[in-house]
């Protein structure tokens, strides 16, 4: 028996089949998480028939892109450059369009304090911060800017880059004899320290993705870690609990996904994002930063966020790059 015949416009959509550079590697921090995120999404687009590659941030890309032409490029890279908006100005330049945020918008999530600053005209919470670049401290006196802060922000409190993420040169600081280990730690990895005072709750990630009808939230993941949730313990396995979805009450569940949305808009990002956010005994949901190229490796929250929703991951992404080529 001779299958059902499908439609002209069926049978055009189905030869259609859309070419896609992912970026990922690069020379940050995060390089190896960049990599397997890369490698994840590109198996993941290959099982529903997307064509990809993969390359690297390197001096070969500029002529690669040239030479495969392709009709998408996904950044997937993690750290500098590839989210401070300069590599998404560069594939602009080259006549490429782009799936996930464009370059402005990028760079006004890449820092945090512009971001907490966005989000709270916007109607967010966000624990109170300050913002001091590691000259102030050789100006100054590291003592003196220290007391200074704890007089300002209390106890306790987290130091984290300016910029950056994966949770590299953060700390979590209960006394003031700490701070000033979390400070060299922190400068390891740039020259402005974020200082926040630490709000304690559950701690929650929001994914968002925008298929083409809007900014929609993906199922809320909880995270449980024994100690900081830092490098470590979001990338190995078995120092951190997942629970997707959130152990919620319905109705909280829903207004930590709304200010997930609520953040991805006011930043005006594209496509997808995740959002990290602490949701305190009071009730109140506090963002802490965003993602605009969430990690997609085997323990990332995305990923998860995706499986708890029911849907396909290469299903989704392909959903993504389709709606990306119809702009």
């Amino acid at each position: 028996m001779s299958s059902a015949s499908s439609t002209p416009a069926a049978d055009a959509s189905a030869a259609r089949v859309p070419s896609v550079v992912i970026l990922a590697g690069g020379l940050s921090h995060e390089r190896d998480v960049s990599l397997r995120s890369g490698r994840r999404v590109a198996d993941a687009l290959r099982s529903v028939g997307v064509d990809v590659a993969v390359l690297d941030l390197d001096a070969d890309l500029v002529p690669a892109l040239r030479d495969l032409h392709p009709d998408l490029v996904w950044p997937l890279l993690h750290g500098a450059s590839g989210e401070d908006g300069s590599v998404q100005d560069m594939i602009q330049l080259l006549g490429y369009p782009i799936l996930g945020t464009g370059p402005r918008a990028s760079r006004v999530a890449w820092s945090k304090p512009i971001a907490k600053r966005v989000v709270a005209q916007a109607g967010l919470a966000t624990p109170d911060f300050v913002t001091l670049p590691q000259s102030l401290f050789r100006e100054l006196g590291a003592s003196r800017v220290l007391d200074a802060v704890v007089s300002r922000l209390g106890l306790p409190l987290v130091v984290k880059p300016a910029s950056g993420g994966s949770a590299l040169g953060v700390s979590l600081v209960t006394s003031a004899d700490d701070l000033p280990r979390a400070m060299v730690d922190c400068f390891a990895y740039g020259d402005t320290a974020l200082i926040e005072h630490a709000v304690l709750g559950t701690e929650l990630a929001v994914s968002v993705v925008d298929t083409g009808s809007g900014p929609t939230a993906l199922p809320v993941v909880e995270i449980v870690t024994d100690g900081a949730y830092d490098f470590d313990a979001r990338y190995n396995p078995g120092r951190t609990e997942y629970f997707t979805p959130a152990r919620l009450d319905p109705s909280v569940a829903a207004s930590v996904a709304a200010a997930g949305v609520a953040a991805h808009v006011a930043l005006g990002l594209e496509r997808l994002s995740r959002t990290d956010l602490i949701l305190t005994d009071d009730g109140v949901v506090h963002f802490l930063e965003v993602n605009i190229a969430p990690g997609m490796t085997e323990t990332s929250l995305f990923p998860q966020a995706v499986g708890a929703s029911g849907h396909n991951l290469g299903d989704l992404y392909r959903s993504l790059v389709a709606a990306s080529l119809s702009v």
